[in-house]
């Protein structure tokens, strides 16, 4: 029988033989061998009662003493072999190391071997990591969420948490997932990336900078839209930063991931049902609760439900300035789909009244992509200019014009401004922002 205390609750300090060389273990010409038999001394560990030793530490030593006898392996080899435990013991098994590797910023479980990371913008699978069955996958889920009173198994097969560093995790297995049990885990940045990072990787112009950053100053809504993973939050905590620090701020998120700088900010966060099936608050809860926490602004991660009417409702209502991003392939679409989110949510308003509130709320859309070669770049900047034919009208100012891929199998392209001095540049001049006319001569 598997020990629990030992699964759940072990701490251990293995002595590793030294290696001071950078290893590549992936060239191990015995690293079948190695996998073996660290899947034997895992089998092991777990399976014995440890309750008959003085120490977790003096068996585990043990074990893998015994588990590598006879076998001739180099100090570097078992060396490895100690790591692979090492991480199975103090750290979250073989997705360890892909944890602690800043580089990476998604981590996507689909099988035993089948781990593939998002690196530079670009999915890859990752032949360096294994887990040894799908048992040993749900061991590994158990033991992220377990701190935070979550569990998976077959009545609640089914989990999003966030990881004490802000990371999400989101884990389904047998019923749901025919293929077994997946893990996908978006990590969380420390040190979002500022407008001067922007720049430099050439997501947008300066320019487009500088008219953002007064459409901030003058207190217009904002919308950012764009696919999973194309930088919608990174953005918006772009955009967030030019936020005067005199005004208070709340943000309603459904994993904390926003890190403004302000000292007047007021963070708030979802929280999901109980056992009980009790105690759930969504983000339509929190934003009617932020109205009467008296914000400057509001600033939403993210509006993908009935919390949309409610969203528009601030924004027509006094509180200007405020931010949110969605799901949508473009500019038009996102106000489509706002419009569908409040039709959803039972609200028994006619479609042109829906459409006049949507009109009067947003003023600026952004578009964010994420491209072929892995580069996120801001593709769209558009203004809402009214309604014409009972239809929102929209009027682009910047686009990103893709022309082709270079040989290096980078997008090639250019941002092209549109010359027309936008609409809401009236309200821009009436707060006293910083002239942009000539960003359109």
């Amino acid at each position: 029988m598997a020990n629990k205390k030992f699964v759940e609750e072990f701490n251990l300090k293995v002595e590793k033989p030294k290696v001071v060389e950078v290893i590549d273990y992936d060239a191990f010409p015995n690293k079948e061998l190695l996998e073996e038999l660290r899947t034997k001394i895992i089998q092991n560990l777990i399976d014995n009662n440890l309750n008959v030793k003085e120490s977790i530490t003096e068996f585990v030593q043990e074990e893998i003493d015994k588990t590598l006898e006879g076998y001739s392996l180099s100090d570097v080899e078992r060396s490895y072999v100690y790591n692979l435990i090492d991480n199975e013991i103090n750290g979250y098994g073989p997705i360890t190391e892909l944890l602690d590797d800043p580089n990476i910023t998604e981590i996507m479980v689909n099988g035993p071997n089948e781990i593939y990371i998002e690196l530079d913008g670009k999915v890859i699978k990752d032949n360096s990591v294994s887990f040894i069955n799908d048992g040993h996958i749900i061991r590994t889920i158990q033991r992220m969420i377990q701190p935070f009173g979550r569990t998976i198994d077959t009545a609640n097969p089914m989990v999003d948490a966030r990881l004490n560093d802000g990371s999400r995790l989101n884990a389904i297995i047998k019923p749901l997932s025919l293929k077994g049990p997946i893990l996908t885990i978006r990590k969380f940045k420390e040190e979002l990336a500022n407008i001067d990072d922007f720049l430099r990787s050439g997501a947008l112009t300066s320019d487009m900078a500088r008219f953002l950053e007064v459409c901030i100053h003058a207190k217009l809504n904002i919308v950012i839209v764009g696919g999973t993973g194309s930088g919608k939050t990174t953005l918006l905590n772009v955009l967030s930063s030019f936020i005067g620090n005199d005004e208070r701020i709340i943000t309603i998120e459904d994993a904390a991931e926003l890190r403004l700088k302000q000292e007047h900010v007021i963070s708030l966060e979802t929280r999901l049902v109980n056992y009980e099936g009790e105690g759930e608050i969504t983000i339509r809860d929190l934003v009617i609760n932020s109205l009467r926490m008296r914000p400057d602004r509001i600033i939403v991660g993210e509006v993908r439900g009935k919390e949309a009417f409610d969203m528009l409702q601030a924004m027509n209502t006094g509180h200007t300035g405020s931010l949110t991003t969605m799901h949508a392939n473009s500019p038009a679409d996102g106000l489509n789909r706002l419009e569908t989110m409040i039709l959803m949510a039972g609200i028994e308003i006619p479609i042109k009244a829906i459409r006049e509130y949507i009109e009067n709320a947003i003023d600026i859309v952004i578009q964010v992509e994420r491209l072929a070669d892995g580069r996120r770049k801001i593709t769209d900047i558009s203004e809402v200019i009214g309604l014409k034919d009972n239809n929102i009208e929209i009027r682009q100012i910047f686009e990103f014009k893709q022309t082709g891929i270079l040989e290096n199998g980078n997008v090639a392209g250019e941002f092209i401004v549109n010359k027309t001095i936008p609409s809401v540049y009236n309200r821009i001049k009436v707060h006293g922002a910083i002239e942009i006319e000539d960003i359109f001569e």
